[in-house]
């Protein structure tokens, strides 16, 4: 891939959009933002993890505009702690270079105030790089992400699978949506910053 800003989202939570923002990062020796983090009660936040990850100086992150404690969709973090989330909140932070933006769970969790995630997608103006899981159901999922951003005429990068196998559930993505399968990254039993460099090359050796 060449270095740009890009938007990762995913077609869940839970699928690896964190690995894959630490490897563009890493790619792209890219600025890295977090624009809302939930479950910071139970967990160090992805912030924290890329910067980890990447071996990324304090100088190239860009604090959350949120942080949240509960480990719940932004709406309903928010809600606990008596905050209410606006698109009029975000905009993109001023730096050099290209930066990485993470979102929060899939295209379409509620942001707040009858916001999603796909709107501050389109808020940023970012073209999108879409993690998807390799197994089975994939290929519904993914094709109702892809629908949504096009939909809304957000420009998509392309598509990272991960997990084991998934060669016909990519075959089946790309004939059917047309987009483009940027690179399939196996699941790592450790996540360190040595899987990190070698899920990198595979991202680099990817087909845009």
């Amino acid at each position: 891939m060449r270095p740009e800003s890009v938007f990762v989202t995913g077609t869940d939570t839970g699928i690896g959009k964190t690995v894959v923002s630490a490897c563009l990062v890493r790619a792209f020796g890219a600025r890295y933002w977090k624009p809302v983090q939930t479950g910071l009660a139970t967990d160090e936040g992805d912030t924290a993890t890329v910067m980890r990850l990447a071996g990324l100086p304090a100088s190239r992150v860009h604090p959350p505009r949120y942080a949240l404690a509960a480990p719940l969709s932004p709406e309903a973090a928010a809600r606990r702690e008596g905050v209410t989330i606006g698109l009029a909140d975000f905009s993109l932070p001023a730096g050099d270079g290209a930066l990485v933006v993470e979102g929060a769970g899939g295209i379409l969790v509620p942001l707040g105030g009858g916001a999603l995630m796909v709107d501050l997608i389109r808020r940023l103006d970012l073209p999108v790089v879409l993690v998807a899981r390799s197994t089975l159901g994939t290929i519904n999922h993914t094709l109702l992400s892809v629908e949504a951003l096009r939909h809304r005429g957000i420009p998509l990068r392309g598509v990272i699978m991960v997990g084991p196998g998934g060669d016909e559930n990519a075959e089946a993505i790309a004939r059917h949506s047309g987009a483009a399968i940027i690179a399939m990254l196996p699941w790592a039993e450790t996540i360190d910053e040595a899987a990190i460099v070698r899920l990198t090359g595979l991202i680099e050796a990817g087909t845009i």
